[in-house]
């Protein structure tokens, strides 16, 4: 098998198969007092995603504080989970804490644009009577109408319907 090396984990290298030592990133976790209490409590109250309760299951079967002294494919096979997994929570234990290891930082890309309340005041308008001198609403009467009453800075028609054909509106036809 061949030796492992060095990889920055924050940059994935596509099409690259790593291969991992036996004793490789074997730094051990050790978890004190509050933080064992913690994963303790987490996956006795079973509120938290199943990802969540894998990650703090890892953790736990990894502690050597305890005195046991587990291998990653022992941890891998009693959370039902791959090597690399526990690998990866290991290491993100040990380079950014408890928080880091069991939660997830987030999804790239911007924020959505119109939330759910901006959804629901233009389903309420469309909901609503069009405004005089036309029979019904339009979608580009709805987008002017939406920026007028301050709801929004400025949204096309076609993202209007877009949103109302998501919340399967019909335009009072």
């Amino acid at each position: 098998m061949p030796l492992a090396r060095e990889v920055d984990f924050a940059r994935p290298h596509a099409g690259v198969q790593i291969f991992f030592s036996s004793n490789c990133c074997q730094s051990p976790v050790n978890l004190n007092s509050e933080e064992r209490a913690e994963l303790e409590k987490l996956i006795r109250t079973g509120n938290a995603p199943a990802r969540t309760h894998t990650r703090a299951r890892i953790l736990l079967l990894s502690d050597r504080s305890q005195g046991q002294k587990r291998t990653d494919q022992e941890v891998a096979d009693a959370v039902l989970c791959s090597r690399n997994t526990v690998l990866n929570v290991r290491r993100r234990f040990l380079s950014g804490g408890l928080q880091a290891a069991l939660y997830d930082k987030g999804w790239p890309g911007a924020p959505p644009k119109f939330t759910g309340e901006v959804e629901a005041k233009l389903t309420m308008l469309a909901c609503s009577d069009p405004p005089e001198g036309a029979a019904r609403w339009t979608l580009r009467l709805l987008a002017d109408k939406m920026v007028e009453l301050g709801y929004v800075d400025s949204i096309s028609h076609v993202t209007v319907g877009e949103i109302l054909k998501k919340t399967k509106s019909s335009l009072g036809e």
